[in-house]
């Protein structure tokens, strides 16, 4: 244990975040998973506390190996993963999986590990993909036709592939390329031209799904009523989710009711993942809301910190593309409570039931880690390609 201990390195403000943010998870799923067993039927609460404390366990076991990795190897990684990750995506939509009637190709089913959601490993993969190339022309002119291929062809692949299923997530992955892009010194006249070409080609998606309906059976419906829900001010059964999740959050006070005292997780569907906030404001108080928002914040500050203090431009971009994406969700999840923004679906990281999501933040805050540990840095910096090495080849010449 003290060996492991050790091995630990990068910022440390991060680790200390993140333990923290593991730790605090286990009182709000523990009870908000009383409505999986006694509404839905699902399992006992201690199981779900109990495979929710594995699904973190494995996460921090990947941090703590993928902070080990110098940064370098992930550009050649996100070349390998590319097309792996576009077939994930490809074969979990042709599924045609559906819940309600509606299309949610989200998931896949893989042995030992159950379903895997295959868009938010894309989403990290992507963001490492787009970090490596524009690391590689910062100091060139950059033209769109040099850069369609390989940039925006691996990118409008990615998020048509998610989009049919899940529009929330196909929209920040696209946001949160742009902004990559922005940060990075892409153009902004080609910017606003992708922006043109993405709501042009959204637009042509809904009016084709609604001229052959059995495409994507009512995903686009769902898409419209989530919507019309959050413009229309009155109580409707179509609003049912947020306005329990306002009664959770007005009747939480300042204070909340206390650990595991909530009424509303009873009658709030997803109350353990996508509504989680709601229950913490209600057992814990605007006190516990702001903090836990506060943490998230602290979060983004260190993030940007070790983006600063990055030696390379590949590290800087490296840092913030998959490092923003989880407060940005964040962000979105906190807001959907509190009816700022439209129902999406998005899970608060780390702290929400759900195993893909908590190991693709995981994922995502080992590369920051890494990016953070100076002395593997300085070893990137000054390593010498080996020439039977494949990844190695990659990451030196890319």
């Amino acid at each position: 244990m003290k060996a492991f201990f050790q091995n630990i390195s990068g910022d440390k403000a991060i680790w200390a975040v993140v333990a923290l943010l593991g730790l605090f998870s286990f009182l709000p799923v523990y009870s908000a998973s009383s409505n999986l067993v006694y509404v839905v039927g699902n399992g006992t609460t201690f199981g779900h506390l109990i495979k929710h404390a594995m699904l973190l366990f494995l996460g921090f076991g990947i941090i703590y190996g993928v902070h080990r990795i110098p940064t370098h190897f992930f550009k050649g990684l996100s070349l390998i993963a590319m097309p792996i990750v576009l077939i994930l995506l490809a074969f979990t939509l042709a599924q045609g999986t559906t819940i309600d009637g509606a299309n949610a190709s989200r998931w896949i089913n893989i042995p030992f590990v159950g379903g895997f959601q295959p868009s938010n490993l894309a989403a990290v993969v992507l963001m490492i993909y787009v970090a490596r190339y524009l690391s590689k022309v910062r100091d060139v002119k950059v033209t769109f036709k040099e850069s369609f291929l390989p940039l925006w062809v691996p990118v409008f692949l990615v998020v048509a592939l998610i989009l049919p299923a899940n529009f929330s997530t196909s929209a920040i992955i696209f946001s949160m390329v742009l902004l990559l892009c922005f940060l990075g010194g892409y153009p902004i006249k080609y910017l606003l031209g992708i922006i043109g070409s993405g709501v042009i080609c959204l637009a042509l998606f809904v009016l084709t799904v609604k001229a052959i309906p059995d495409l994507f059976p009512n995903r686009v419906d769902t898409w419209m009523s989530r919507i019309e829900s959050f413009a229309n001010p009155e109580d409707t059964e179509a609003n049912y989710q947020i306005e329990k999740a306002k009664i959770a959050i007005a009747t939480g006070g300042v204070l909340g009711k206390g650990a595991g005292k909530s009424i509303q997780k009873n009658f709030l569907p997803q109350s353990s993942s996508d509504f989680i906030y709601a229950i913490i404001v209600e057992e814990y108080g605007l006190v516990g809301g702001f903090a836990l928002m506060f943490f998230y914040l602290f979060l983004l500050f260190r993030i940007m910190v070790v983006a600063n203090g990055s030696t390379s431009i590949f590290g800087k971009l490296l840092v913030l593309g998959v490092g923003l994406p989880i407060i940005f969700q964040a962000l979105i999840n906190m807001a959907v409570a509190v009816e700022l923004f439209p129902v999406t679906g998005q899970n608060l990281p780390l702290v929400s039931r759900g195993g893909t999501s908590i190991w693709m933040t995981c994922l995502a805050i080992g590369i920051i880690l890494s990016a953070s540990n100076k002395e593997k840095v300085v070893e990137s910096n000054d390593a010498i390609i080996d020439e039977h090495n494949p990844l190695e080849i990659l990451s030196g010449q890319l």
